[in-house]
């Protein structure tokens, strides 16, 4: 087996998830090294230096790098069902949500990236996100009524607003924390350690654990890249890639914790909403992709026990 390297990009935009995915490459790359006896190595760049996410994605594509950590939502367009993860209530809790991920639908949604030259190797938690507000919790779908609500520029996302009766206001995450202060919106929805990091909560005092959507991360290997490997360099990459994952899902377990703890000292009132209705408001949506492919997936998400 000849030496060669890999290059690593990952995007975190604040320093709490850059550090805890930095340790995920860094354990990844150690275990690459260690399995190969010392033939192999992953080279890191730091967050930003090669552009941004989308830039990162393109050049996987191409195979100028050779791996990137993505969300999975910017991959809808070239990977149409990616798009299921933004659909909210499919998962009924993170047992469920991991039995399909690490099970023959989640090998699935991962090898669907060749088509997009991609190779997908594992995925990473990402957390479930929920809604955050300035002056009232959400405790039900009519506390939406009339309330403009930040969301990731996805269809999907604007959608899922839309059903449960708010306002979606599509924007960039950089520009939230000055919308929220200035009152352009009245609130947003991420997953708690977003929401302690960006430090929304200095402005937005209540968080709504509604937990409609789960969307991963997921790390990518260039499809030409992964082509020209051995078996046994393909092998030991997928299985330094399913360690990674494993201690990744710890990791983001306590920082979920330790980030709900942070924003309750800060005297953000954390609030536990029955989901139930709000899985209601949004049956129509699951509704409107019957026949088509996510609408398949989904189908088969709900039936896994």
């Amino acid at each position: 087996m000849s030496p060669f390297g890999v290059v690593v990009h990952r995007v975190l935009p604040f320093d709490s998830l850059r550090q805890l995915f930095e340790l995920i490459v860094e354990l990844m790359g150690a275990k690459i090294k260690e399995k190969s006896g010392g033939k192999m190595e992953l080279q890191i760049s730091g967050s930003g230096k090669l552009g941004g996410e989308a830039a990162m994605l393109d050049q996987v594509q191409m195979g100028s790098l050779h791996m990137t950590k993505s969300s999975v939502a910017p991959l809808e367009q070239s990977v149409p069902i990616m798009g299921v993860f933004s659909v909210p209530y499919i998962f009924r809790d993170a047992a469920h949500y991991w039995k399909v991920l690490e099970g023959p639908i989640g090998k699935e949604v991962l090898a669907s990236t060749s088509d997009a030259l991609y190779h997908g190797l594992c995925f990473y938690d990402s957390g479930s996100r929920s809604f955050y507000t300035k002056d009232k919790p959400i405790l039900t779908p009519a506390d939406l009524a009339g309330m403009k609500i930040r969301v990731m520029e996805s269809a999907t996302a604007v959608a899922m607003i839309d059903a449960l009766g708010a306002s979606p206001t599509p924007m960039s995450f950089s520009e939230l924390y000055t919308s929220l202060s200035q009152g352009t919106v009245d609130g947003a929805e991420n997953n708690p350690p977003s929401f302690s990091s960006s430090k929304h909560f200095e402005v937005c005092k209540h968080y709504s654990l509604d937990e409609h959507t789960m969307v991963p991360d997921i790390m990518l290997v260039s499809e030409k890249f992964w082509a020209v490997l051995t078996d046994q360099e393909r092998r030991i990459v997928q299985e330094a890639a399913d360690e990674s994952s494993v201690y990744q899902r710890e990791l983001w377990a306590d920082a979920v914790q330790e980030s709900l703890d942070k924003v309750i000292a800060a005297g953000v009132e954390v609030h536990h909403p029955d989901k139930a209705p709000f899985a209601a408001m949004v049956k129509q949506m699951h509704d409107s992709y019957q026949g088509t492919p996510v609408g398949d997936m989904i189908a088969r998400i709900m039936k896994v026990e």
